[in-house]
């Protein structure tokens, strides 16, 4: 299938990349498919394309890019979701990637939402935003001085 991005033009989509959200995303619940795309010039970042309305992209960055140390807290509920078991802590990178959305606001410096990550799981291509129960991370972590936008 081919899809005409507002931001990137006609893009031929291999469904075995499209990313499932089965609740869509907080504030856009009927968009529930995303296709990531990455620009080999613009190093990790990684575009989120709405399948369903041309011109919703989300901008994002692997979290561990942001915060080498980041370790993901998964509830119950997301667990379900992404159709993970419960007993075991999945591992980023092996079991699920987690993107922290960037914002990126005219006059202010950027900023990584890590306390509700995108968590994909790798093999069933299903996510969810998982809203952490806790405040260790920050929905605005600052980028500015980060080694991922300096190297």
């Amino acid at each position: 299938m081919t899809f005409v991005s507002a931001y990137f033009g006609p893009i031929v989509v291999d469904e075995n990349s499209v990313i499932e959200f089965p609740q869509g995303l907080p504030g856009f619940e009927d968009r529930r498919r995303f296709l990531p795309l990455q620009s080999p010039r613009q190093g990790g970042l990684i575009y989120l394309q709405s399948l369903e309305l041309a011109d919703l992209c989300f901008l994002a960055l692997p979290a561990r890019a942001v915060r080498p140390d980041y370790e993901l807290c998964l509830t119950p509920e997301d667990l379900a979701w992404l159709d993970l078991p419960r007993d075991r802590k999945p591992a980023i990178g092996r079991d699920v990637a987690a993107l922290a959305i960037l914002s990126l606001a005219e006059g202010q410096e950027p900023t990584a939402n890590l306390r509700s990550p995108v968590v994909i799981q790798l093999r069933t291509r299903r996510a969810v935003q998982a809203i952490r129960p806790d405040e260790r991370y920050q929905c605005r972590e600052p980028l500015v001085g980060q080694e991922c936008l300096c190297s």
